[in-house]
């Protein structure tokens, strides 16, 4: 049997040819991705863009089958059409490729751009259109020009659905030639792995390289369980570094590795607890760096949405808009006070985020250390909002400048064996405070399910049911983001732990 291959099919044959194995084979082993398809509708509206910008192009039809964009692809280029093709459909020697833009080129032939929605070039990107480019040639087209047209960070949208200048161009033609070369010979090699066994090949970086592997569950289901501890929890580069050193020597188990051979302070801490099972808790180091953090103390976390095309004047692709925060304030006295602030409307939130964030913490609330877990985040939100509203710059700079950074002070002074070698806010609180454990929460548990659960809530078929459900689920986690962190320091700086 002859095994039709696609682009997507030579691209997970060169991460790995068990993984296109699979893929053919045994497609039902394959672990389903969370994100898949909200990447998929990304890249959908990014290609649209892209044909918009060319009006006057012809979009061949894939209905009912490929064989049908075949057929309309030869007949355009038979007819002698000379204007923008989109998603033009080749085969040749099996393989079958669709181009997402054919556009006339200007010294004659036709300039082919794939249409990416990163927002630069990737190494993987080059293989990718070159073998695109082969089948184009091999089936008579001249292409004198090819490019990786991917999103261009620095654009702004100043206007509602004007795109233009939305993607930039990276050139690959000189690139891809030796790469086209050697194309016959990488489907030989890929279609003798299809006609032939499962081909054997160990768990390793190309799992991950240059995309996560959706086989890897089936792959390692016959090795050894791994120690209760391996090395590879040691953090950092360093740390990392370490772990493959010893791998090398067969011993994964961090139990095994000597402390002498913790290269850092924060090493040997991981070390030492891990081995001994104690914790780290250097109260008085906490206590001693949060006490110039002035009262009341308000503890705030915001939750964004990106956008690959952008919606709103003034955002940028894949930028970072705020859509909801939650603010939780302790006073010096104890007290505690809860606001929130969630906009699930569709417009843009930036201005009403900003005014309510204000109203809370500016005025007769403008003093106070403002507290966040991996603060840079949250800094480089308000110097947005302040960017993209001016009149408001002032009061939005003023609270920036009073956030404070609760993740170094753990990572300096508090560790648990429990954490795995991860200091992030959701590795530590079980820790801490388990009863605020992320996974007691309802279908919002992370800030990629607060983004799925936002763009499900802005969509236009949604039922007011459904848009409830949604908005409590998203106030329920960004609460128990600040609230987590209120309890995380109130503990860490007692005289005992509860």
């Amino acid at each position: 049997m002859t095994y039709g291959l696609s682009k997507s099919k030579i691209t997970a044959f060169e991460q790995c040819p068990k993984k296109l194995w699979l893929s053919v084979h045994r497609p039902e082993l394959a672990e389903q991705d969370a994100g898949a398809e909200q990447r998929f509708a990304a890249g959908h509206e990014v290609g649209a863009v892209a044909c918009a910008l060319h009006p006057g192009g012809v979009m061949v039809d894939a209905d009912p089958d490929l064989r049908a964009a075949l057929k309309q692809t030869a007949e355009l280029l038979g007819a002698g059409w000379n204007g923008p093709i989109f998603e033009a459909t080749f085969a040749h020697d099996g393989v079958l490729v669709r181009a997402d833009l054919m556009l006339p080129a200007d010294e004659g032939g036709w300039h082919v751009a794939e249409v990416k929605s990163s927002t630069g070039l990737k190494p993987y990107h080059v293989p990718d259109i070159a073998t695109q480019i082969w089948v184009m040639r091999e089936c008579g087209v001249e292409v004198a020009s090819a490019s990786i047209r991917h999103l261009d960070s620095a654009f702004r949208l100043t206007e509602t659905g004007n795109y233009e200048g939305l993607f930039s161009d990276e050139r690959v033609e000189l690139a891809i030639e030796p790469i086209i070369e050697g194309r016959p010979a990488v489907i030989a090699e890929a279609r003798l792995v299809l006609a032939g066994d499962e081909p054997p090949k160990e768990l390793g970086d190309h799992c991950r390289s240059p995309f996560e592997c959706e086989f890897q569950a089936y792959c390692g289901q016959h090795l050894p369980p791994p120690p209760e501890w391996p090395s590879s929890l040691l953090p950092d580069g360093s740390g990392k570094k370490i772990a493959r050193s010893w791998a090398e020597k067969g011993i994964d188990d961090l139990t095994l590795i000597p402390a002498s051979e913790m290269s850092s302070p924060k090493l040997l801490r991981v070390h030492e607890a891990t081995i001994s099972g104690e914790v780290y808790w250097d109260r008085d180091g906490i206590v001693t760096e949060t006490a110039c953090w002035t009262w009341p103390r308000h503890f705030l976390d915001f939750e964004t949405i990106a956008f690959a095309v952008p919606r709103w004047v003034g955002t940028g692709p894949w930028r970072q808009v705020p859509f909801q925060f939650s603010c939780h304030t302790r006073h010096e006295d104890g007290r505690l006070e809860h606001r929130e602030f969630l906009s699930l409307d569709g417009a843009d939130p930036r201005r009403a985020c900003a005014e309510a964030l204000i109203e809370i913490l500016s005025g007769s609330a403008g003093e106070g250390a403002i507290v966040a877990y991996n603060a840079g985040f949250e800094r480089r939100c308000l110097s947005e909002l302040a960017d993209a509203l001016p009149d408001l710059r002032a009061e939005l700079e003023a609270i920036r400048s009073r956030v404070v950074d609760l993740l170094p002070v753990t990572r300096a002074h508090y560790y648990h064996r429990d954490q795995r070698g991860s200091w992030s806010i959701k590795a530590v609180i079980p820790t801490v405070c388990p009863e605020l454990d992320y996974g007691g929460l309802g279908e919002v548990k992370a800030g990629d399910d607060a983004q799925a659960a936002y763009l499900e809530a802005i969509s236009e078929d949604i039922s007011d049911e459904r848009g409830a459900e949604i908005r409590s689920a998203l106030l329920a986690y960004c609460e128990r983001d600040t609230l987590a962190m209120v309890e995380m320091l109130t503990r860490l700086t007692s005289r005992e732990m509860r």
